[in-house]
């Protein structure tokens, strides 16, 4: 048992991290209060705002918020961690181990979490408009002269917003936490002085009138949940940021701050509709004073600022997980802070979400209307989440089999429930979200498969490497001072850099280096396994580099660790030899001819492995070859 002097700078270090992580983790899930209600009672299906129907709605917020939020998610799946690392990405990693992509099973389950990672795009367009969008229009509120100027600030708070991410977020990053703070304190206080005025609200907490809800109002009842599920948008985003914060203080920071929150206020605009019905027009805004609304208004815009960020921020992490594991070729990543290695920009993925977002604000034009294409994409990664959560919890941490069926059970029938209520959106706008995230698939899974062919076609008829080394050493070429290092992915064949280098300079430098670089299922890979070397004799090693799929591979760096191992590299006398393949189509087996051609533009787009492995230009040879696939 800790001393009191320990314990009490430990519940300092949780606190600190509680805080941070409200500043960060809980903006998308913060920010729904905006606009739920509002499109409950006056979205696509508007619900009649009697007594009756606001107790029941109400009965379904709170315990969706405890089903789904708190329990699957804050309870259950943030124990699947990956190291400390979570996401769906992590989730993926843990399944492999026990399901690997090579069986049937394992492949189902990898394109599952693939889809699920592709939904996660569109999420991350419909958020940062529909957040902004809803605090803006808090404008119509204070004058209804203000709606002409409603999409024009929208639009120019975004592009500021998008503007600022190559500078990165650690200027600003210190008020998050202080801004979302006083955020749910003002949530707190507006629905705290509203229950007060008619407490009888509270009688919402009992299930019983959810119940009673689908009761009076049957099918068109069930259409509603589309727009109740909006309330736990942003539940992933508690999992997915579960490695910056660790699970203890974001579980904290739910139950001790923003839940009590959240809950106060949504009964706080259900007591104000109870009193005043004409209050559906905006209810949560309605909830304050006119002489605070465009204090409100700042507070809210800077929140959904904030909640955006968080989103953006996860979009460049995703993508750069991805790029590790092999779905996505390489990317230009910038990174933006010396000392916090997440902080990072992919300016190709920047552009790309604001040109989606400014399309979705022209072109649905009101936080109503995106309403309606939001849900798609979240309920079918809960759904993702919940499978392949219980895929662990049997494979992996092997409960009880009942007990795990009976929670699977409850939990996706949840899951489900929502997914169909919000599929019934799809011509609404339910479709954009599903458009990107199948885009985003066909992108992942042709830049996989892809690169496996290639892989297949570069090894078919390759030399095998040890029998070469003892020819070369048997009737020796040339020898030139230095160290050249041959980078390649494949682990038996000689490189084709190399064959070149030989038929082209008639040369061989003193030293060989064949580096691959291997990314791992693991988060992170410390410094002391970062590096595996292998003396083959004759001048020659085979050199591995181990990285973890949030890791940012530096090569020059990691070769210093290489002294410890009797390779020591001098960078002024090392060539690094690249090959860059021209990939040619030709119909050949293995993926349809637009999926070559796909593949094609990928690979041609993609950033040179000198610059994402941060190799020095003038270090760098490139040797061209072609491969058909």
């Amino acid at each position: 048992m800790a001393s009191p002097q320990q314990s009490d700078p430990q519940r300092q270090g949780t606190a600190g991290l509680a805080v941070a992580a409200i500043g960060v983790v809980f903006g998308d899930i913060g920010t729904s209060p905006l606009y739920t209600m509002k499109e409950v009672f006056a979205g696509h299906h508007p619900m009649a705002t009697t007594p009756d129907n606001v107790l029941g709605i109400l009965s379904l917020v709170f315990w969706s918020l405890i089903i789904i939020v708190s329990l699957k998610y804050v309870v259950f799946i943030m124990r699947a961690d990956n190291n400390g690392e979570g996401g769906i990405m992590a989730l993926m990693a843990l399944v492999g181990r026990k399901a690997p992509i090579t069986t049937r099973k394992g492949w189902l389950l990898a394109v599952l979490g693939i889809f699920g990672a592709s939904l996660f795009y569109g999420d991350g367009i419909i958020t940062p408009a529909i957040s902004v969008l809803s605090a803006i229009e808090g404008l119509q509120v204070a004058s209804p002269a203000f709606a002409p100027l409603v999409i024009p600030i929208s639009l120019i708070v975004l592009v500021l917003l998008f503007a600022i991410q190559r500078h990165g977020t650690r200027h600003v990053g210190a008020w998050f936490g202080p801004i979302m703070i006083l955020w749910f304190i003002t949530l707190a206080v507006m629905g705290t002085y509203n229950v007060m005025r008619t407490p009888e609200v509270l009688y919402a907490v009992s299930p019983h009138f959810a119940f009673t809800f689908f009761a009076q109002n049957g099918g068109y009842g069930f259409l509603v949940l589309g727009s109740v599920v909006l309330a736990v948008t942003g539940a992933e985003a508690l999992y997915a940021d579960m490695g910056h914060f660790g699970s203890k203080p974001i579980r904290y920071g739910w139950f001790l701050f923003v839940l009590p929150a959240l809950l106060l206020n949504y009964f706080g605009q259900g007591a104000l509709l109870i009193r005043e019905p004409s209050a559906v027009a905006n209810p949560f805004y309605l909830q304050a004073p006119s002489w605070a609304l465009f204090p409100l208004i700042a507070i809210a815009t800077a929140a959904t600022l904030i909640a955006s960020q968080a989103v953006i921020t996860g979009a460049f992490s995703v993508t750069r997980q991805a790029i590790q594991l092999g779905y996505l070729p390489r990317m230009q990543i910038v990174h933006t802070s010396e000392h916090e290695i997440g902080q990072i920009y992919i300016p190709f993925i920047n552009w790309a979400l604001l040109l989606g977002i400014v399309a979705l604000v022209l072109g649905f034009q009101s936080s109503s209307h995106l309403a309606a294409a939001y849900g798609i994409a979240v309920t079918g990664t809960m759904v993702i989440d919940t499978i392949l959560g219980f895929v662990v919890v049997l494979t992996l941490w092997r409960w009880n089999r009942y007990i795990a069926f009976m929670g699977l059970i409850i939990f996706l029938a949840v899951d489900l429930a929502f997914f169909a209520a919000n599929s019934l959106k799809l011509l609404q706008g339910g479709w954009f979200p599903l458009l990107v995230g199948l885009l985003v698939f066909t992108l992942l899974s042709t830049w996989k498969r892809g690169r496996q062919i290639l892989l297949q076609r570069m090894q078919t008829g390759a030399i095998a490497l040890e029998p070469f080394i003892k020819g070369l050493l048997a009737h020796p070429p040339t020898r030139v001072a230095g160290t050249a290092v041959f980078m390649t992915a494949s682990r038996e064949g000689v490189p084709h850099a190399l064959l070149h280098n030989l038929a082209h300079n008639k040369v061989l430098h003193e030293r060989v280096v064949f580096l691959t670089v291997v990314t791992e299922d693991e988060p992170y890979i410390s410094a002391s396994k970062r590096v595996n070397v292998e003396n083959l004799g004759g001048g020659f090693y085979r050199l591995y580099l181990h990285y973890g799929f949030k890791d940012s591979p530096h090569i020059p760096k990691a070769l210093l660790l290489c002294k410890q191992f009797g390779l020591e590299f001098e960078m002024m006398q090392t060539s690094f030899f690249l090959s860059r393949e021209t990939i040619i189509s030709t119909g050949l087996p293995g993926m349809a001819l637009w999926r070559e051609h796909l593949f094609i533009g990928m690979a041609r787009n993609a950033e040179s492995a000198m610059s994402f492995f941060h190799i020095p230009t003038n270090r760098v040879i490139e040797l061209g070859s072609q491969v058909e696939i």
